[in-house]
């Protein structure tokens, strides 16, 4: 009983360090993260030309041919594989994985780590809810799905959940020696994710673009925006263990 005093304390104090410390950096770099956030949706970079075209509500040319052949090699066999990657690649997993590595980094004191990884995962969603109802695109229905959605599809909120936890985890894990197995379980990941949206039918093969184009320029652009700008750990922060800002020097005027 009293031996989890202690470990009660040291939690709550270092919980409290991580909150000040993302708190500090938001208060003086906020308005850089919110001016990438604005750039990205008006309109997102990287897919501009798509953009215009959903405002339209237009189709591509490459969406129903997609979907109609991947729709065609249904079977029960794959209906069973990608609705259990269609669930993991958002509630069953993306989610509680973006928890509990957000969790394990405030508990190693990676505060750098912890505030990249924060940023990517929580702005990518806002982005994509942002997004989704600013564009509000329909949903394809070519056939009745077999996994039924009733929110906008524009973009693919489990592409740029997926992709978003995919290309962070790279980033945190670059330098160790499991990079390139972490990277090809996140490519091999995400495409699976994305698949599974298009073949189910609630997806357009756009959506899937523009949620990973959306992800991967949120995520580097917070990667690079905590890099450049982190401001030194707290105290209690582990010495030399960041990713992210590990060589960052802050100048006075930051």
């Amino acid at each position: 009983m009293n031996a989890s005093l202690p470990l009660s304390k040291a939690t709550v104090r270092v919980m409290g360090d991580a909150t000040g410390y993302g708190l500090r950096f938001l208060g003086k770099h906020g308005w850089r993260m919110m001016l990438w956030f604005v750039c990205l949706l008006l309109p997102l970079w990287g897919f501009a030309s798509l953009v215009g075209e959903v405002h339209k509500k237009a189709v591509f040319p490459f969406d129903a041919p997609m979907l109609n052949f991947l729709h065609s090699l249904a079977t029960p066999t794959l209906d069973r594989f990608f609705i259990l990657m269609t669930r993991v690649g958002y509630i069953w997993g993306v989610v509680p994985i973006d928890a509990l590595v957000l969790l394990f980094l405030i508990a190693r004191r990676r505060f750098r780590d912890e505030l990249f990884f924060g940023l990517a995962v929580i702005g990518s969603a806002v982005l994509n809810i942002v997004a989704k109802n600013h564009y509000a695109r329909l949903r394809p229905d070519l056939w009745i799905s077999l996994t039924p959605e009733t929110t906008y599809s524009f973009p693919s909120g489990h592409a740029m959940g997926s992709a978003t936890l995919g290309l962070a985890t790279i980033l945190l894990c670059w330098p160790t020696r499991g990079r390139w197995l972490v990277a090809t379980t996140s490519l091999v990941f995400v495409l699976l994710v994305g698949l599974s949206r298009v073949y189910l039918g609630v997806h357009y093969p756009s959506d899937i673009l523009a949620g990973w184009t959306a992800s991967i320029a949120w995520t580097l652009g917070m990667y690079f925006l905590v890099d450049r700008k982190a401001p030194p750990p707290p105290a209690s922060a582990a010495p030399g263990r960041d990713t992210v800002g590990a060589t960052t020097v802050p100048s006075k005027a930051d």
